[in-house]
């Protein structure tokens, strides 16, 4: 059974930094495309970055720059290192793969 289960949410400052972390089980996540998704109050689902098989990572416009996807292949785990964090970055963070997420880790950004 697939599971993905995100931690490292909290309440920021702007220009603060924040780790998530996705602990995944059931599969190799290092054999598979993995996503970090948000979504914001009121809003709908965005993408905002993939790591690819061979290591090639991708970002969304806004947060380019700042935000680091990266995988632990050993303990299974997806990051995302997220610096210089703004108000506008205010979402439920999710990682995925494919159909599956997890439940989301709150991250708050906030003076």
């Amino acid at each position: 059974e697939v599971q993905l289960v995100e931690s490292g949410g909290g309440l920021v400052q702007p220009g603060g930094s924040l780790r998530l972390s996705c602990a995944a089980s059931g599969f190799r996540l290092s054999n598979f495309p993995m996503n970090w998704l948000r979504q914001g109050p009121g809003k709908g689902f965005e993408w905002v970055s993939t790591i690819y098989v061979d290591g090639d990572t991708r970002y969304t416009d806004s947060v380019q720059g700042r935000f680091t996807i990266s995988r632990d292949s050993a303990r299974n785990f997806l990051y995302l290192q997220m610096n210089n964090l703004k108000p506008e970055d205010t979402a439920l963070y999710f990682c995925a793969e494919g159909p599956h997420r997890g439940q989301g880790t709150q991250v708050t950004v906030s003076s």
